[in-house]
């Protein structure tokens, strides 16, 4: 006889899960213990959030199928913001809850709530499992639909009979994984046409996002912008895909890229708000747009589109480089990458001058530069906030795929640490740098409890402005006070500094990344200009 604990640790096993994020909890308790069997490690954190948000990261860096636990009632409930933040993000997890058992179903049992419909409208797919026999089938269903075209959360929901029941083994149907990820191909006509619109431009540019990402594009995205010699620019999400020192990567022309690009070639990103929709003012109102996307309905959704390309972005890519014909070409936009090279370079020059300035308060700026100048190249960097997020964007460059981690089109506070510590559970010999914001960082500071006690350390520097946002007008609530952040870490078991003066930045960085190779976190805590404004992306109009 088995049990249904075992048979759900088990299915996790097959699925290749390595590692699951929970907080321990009936009716879970036995399953954890399970897992833990099966040579899964569980890393248990101080909020179920958090749970999520580390798996969230660790999926985008490359670790692989991932899953967090809650306990029944409030602990399935607190997995809800993580959930919805994957949801909007498009990041593949699969999260399981524990829930009452279906016996006493509208009987008042303990915490019971429908939690399946709960989280049906922040998932791609939520299931609950009635017979311990079918759990095989359904962790496979659940991560089919998690990472299976466009990827996303979905939520299993485990009552608690369904768990503890004995079932016999012989009645129990394990099954082999399918493969999750098809790489359909566009259609013939429409790679033509695309590569038509391609050759009638003057000053095109690609567009790309976190589908490159998981798509595993990566080399076909670099070979195609090579061979055609276009400026290529990314969403926050899908940075680092192509190195951005690349000589096509011109960023800091972004805004003439956009405003002046005759064509515009949209790869595995969705035309939001990140892109003002792909519509005038950003871009021109006779741009031509292609769009390449795994889902159909993404197609000329916010403005019509030229030509369209539904399939899997390294299929998709490399058809397009096989049907060209000799019409993509490194010379062809020379021109045009010549221009947005002088107005980078140019712009380049004077932002470096506002990374340098020595005012005190520090500015967010010096802060950024000397977290640019102490990272390794290939180092992960997880960034939350507000101002801190918006100037971290500005100024740190990324040159690894995947490595970019910040809030997303969601928006979610909190994430920054949680991530940074998901990321370092994936890549435990890479440098992970969380950059927070003083306000975000309270959201799940108790997380410095998780990196100690799990061996993740991460470097956590807070750009403390004593609130939420900049000082730029009244704001009720605004305050917290220029909190000891270092001091708290230090109780918690980690390494802490604390600066005020922008010379002593560089060497307190530097002494905390020592501390974090000898295996302990660390916590910098810098005090910066409350009165510091970033510019930002206009998220909505209020007023209509």
């Amino acid at each position: 006889m088995t049990t249904g604990n075992v048979i759900l640790a088990r299915a996790l096993r097959d699925q290749g899960v390595k590692d699951v994020f929970f907080i321990m909890g009936g009716p879970m308790i036995d399953c954890e213990n399970a897992c833990v069997d099966e040579g899964i490690r569980m890393t248990d954190v101080r909020h179920e959030q958090a749970a999520v948000m580390m798996a969230n990261a660790y999926s985008r860096v490359g670790g692989g199928p991932v899953a967090c636990m809650a306990a029944s009632g409030p602990g399935a409930t607190n997995l809800v913001t993580g959930v919805a933040n994957a949801y909007v993000d498009g990041a593949p997890l699969v999260a399981i809850g524990g829930s009452s058992p279906v016996s006493q179903y509208g009987l008042g049992a303990f915490q019971e709530l429908d939690q399946v419909s709960l989280f049906k409208p922040i998932t791609l797919w939520a299931e609950r499992v009635y017979d311990p026999r079918r759990i095989p089938e359904l962790v496979d269903t659940a991560f089919h639909h998690a990472y299976a075209g466009r990827p996303g959360p979905v939520y299993l929901d485990m009552p608690g009979d369904v768990l503890y029941r004995d079932v016999p083994e012989e009645e129990v149907r394990f099954v082999e994984p399918r493969s999750h990820r098809l790489r359909t191909g566009a259609h013939p006509d429409d790679v033509d046409r695309a590569l038509r619109v391609l050759d009638e431009a003057e000053r095109p540019i690609v567009v790309s996002g976190s589908g490159i990402l998981w798509s595993g594009a990566d080399a076909e995205l670099r070979s195609f912008v090579e061979r055609a010699g276009i400026p290529f620019y990314t969403t926050p999400q899908g940075r680092g895909v192509i190195p951005e020192d690349h000589p096509l990567s011109l960023l800091n022309a972004r805004s003439t890229a956009f405003s002046e690009a005759d064509c515009v070639m949209v790869v595995g990103t969705r035309l939001n708000y990140v892109i003002d929709y792909a519509r005038p003012p950003r871009f021109r109102s006779d741009t031509r747009l292609i769009q390449l996307d795994i889902e159909e309905t993404e197609i000329g959704k916010t403005r019509p589109v030229d030509a369209g390309l539904v399939g899997d972005a390294r299929t998709v890519l490399a058809q397009l480089m096989e049907a060209d014909g000799g019409r993509l070409r490194p010379d062809r936009y020379a021109d045009w990458a010549a221009r947005l090279t002088e107005v980078n370079n140019q712009k380049r020059s004077e932002a470096e001058r506002r990374l340098s300035t020595s005012q005190v308060p520090i500015h967010p700026l010096r802060l950024c530069k000397e977290v640019r100048d102490v990272m390794d190249r290939n180092a992960v960097l997880s960034v939350d906030g507000q101002e801190i997020l918006n100037f971290g964007r500005q100024a740190i460059p990324i040159y690894a795929s995947g490595h970019s981690l910040n809030s997303g089109p969601m928006g979610t506070m909190g994430v920054g640490l949680p991530f940074g510590l998901g990321a370092k559970a994936a890549k435990p010999d890479t440098q992970v740098i969380v950059v927070h914001g003083d306000g975000s960082f309270g959201l799940n500071a108790m997380e410095v409890d998780t990196a100690v006690r799990h061996n993740l350390p991460v470097l956590c520097v807070i750009s403390n402005n004593g609130g939420w946002t900049a000082l730029d007008r009244p704001k009720a609530g605004r305050d917290l006070g220029f909190t000891r952040y270092d001091l708290m870490a230090e109780a918690l078991g980690a390494y802490g500094e604390h600066v005020e003066e922008p010379d002593q930045v560089r060497p307190a960085l530097e002494r905390a990344i020592k501390a974090t190779e000898e295996g302990r976190p660390a916590v910098v805590n810098v005090i910066t200009d409350p009165a510091a404004r970033a510019q930002t992306a206009r998220f909505a109009d209020y007023s209509t």
